[in-house]
């Protein structure tokens, strides 16, 4: 298999822990941790601790994006780093002890120019044959809103299954595209149809519009503790999430998109492998701070869910 992710956005992810954020007052944080952050980089990061492989290409500028490529070493993430004239961005984590309270600062990152634009799109086009393209994430300032739309193009003349998970009109040019898959939110799916939705009769019907159109061959609209509703062409099926304890959502969206991609190219059922992106997002959620979903929680969810539906294991029989 041959799964390629495209950050346009990436970060290096700072996270501390205090006692209580108070105002005025200079704050003593400890238990700090820097790790790789942006979409497609964790998409990536959480398809290795599944037991996957893909190729991260990332935008990177200045010594924070030397660090950020020190970093996806340190991980064991094959990557291929797009030089760009900014610098790349830094978001900031804090936790408070003893609470639920997650403060979380995310900045724009760098202004793109023309020139970078061009060169992204230019080398992922040398990238050549692949079978999944995951383009996720913000895109910073200075990239036109129809760049996924233009990635979309590149990755199916390449051959590739092209998953986009973004928002706003970053979201709506791309689907003009026509992807292969997106993952919504309830907000961003009545935005995409432009209309409102206020009911489960509401969301089946944008879903259904969506493939009906081709503008997605398959939509996976994330509703929190709710689970997922999947659509495609065979239809609409909607999926509860495991009940457990939410330490974090940070990256549960980012493990849930790595579960599919990865259930996908183990040759999955297409519910199957939205089951197991599920499963892959809610053990994220039990995790601490910006940690990613772990194998072992994942496959002991996964095998929950398709218990519940009585549908044999594929991992059983996985080779």
């Amino acid at each position: 298999m041959t799964i390629l992710t495209l950050t346009m956005n990436p970060t290096i992810d700072m996270s501390a822990r205090v006692a209580q954020v108070v105002p005025e007052r200079k704050l003593r944080c400890h238990s700090p941790r820097h790790e790789p952050g942006g979409g497609g980089l964790n998409v990536s990061r959480a398809l290795r601790k599944l037991g996957g492989e893909s190729m991260a290409y990332y935008t990177a500028g200045g010594h924070t994006g030397q660090r950020l490529g020190e970093l996806l070493e340190a991980e064991r993430i094959d990557h291929r780093a797009l030089p760009v004239s900014g610098y790349t961005r830094q978001n900031v984590i804090v936790r408070e002890e003893g609470e639920a309270n997650q403060y979380r600062f995310g900045f724009p990152g760098p202004e793109m120019t023309a020139e970078d634009v061009e060169q992204c799109l230019e080398t992922l086009e040398r990238a050549g044959r692949m079978e999944f393209l995951v383009a996720s994430g913000s895109l910073p300032p200075g990239v036109p809103e129809d760049f996924y739309a233009r990635v979309a193009r590149v990755g199916k003349r390449a051959g590739a299954r092209v998953f986009v998970d973004t928002s706003g009109p970053p979201l709506y040019r791309a689907l003009e595209e026509g992807v292969f898959l997106v993952k919504p939110n309830r907000n961003e799916l009545g935005a995409s149809v432009g209309r409102e939705i206020d009911t489960e009769e509401d969301e089946e019907a944008a879903a259904r519009d969506l493939v009906e159109s081709g503008k997605a061959e398959m939509v996976v609209v994330s509703l929190g503790a709710a689970g997922v509703l999947y659509g495609s062409k065979k239809g609409l099926v909607r999926m509860r999430a495991p009940s457990v304890r939410v330490r974090s959502a940070i990256g549960a969206g980012d493990s849930m998109l790595a579960g599919i991609v990865l259930g996908l190219a183990r040759g999955f059922e297409p519910e199957d492998a939205v089951r197991f992106g599920l499963a892959s997002g809610t053990a994220a959620v039990r995790t601490p701070g910006t940690e990613l979903c772990r194998r072992e929680d994942t496959e002991t969810l996964f095998a929950r869910i398709l218990e519940e539906n009585g549908t044999p294991n594929p991992l059983d029989t996985d080779t």
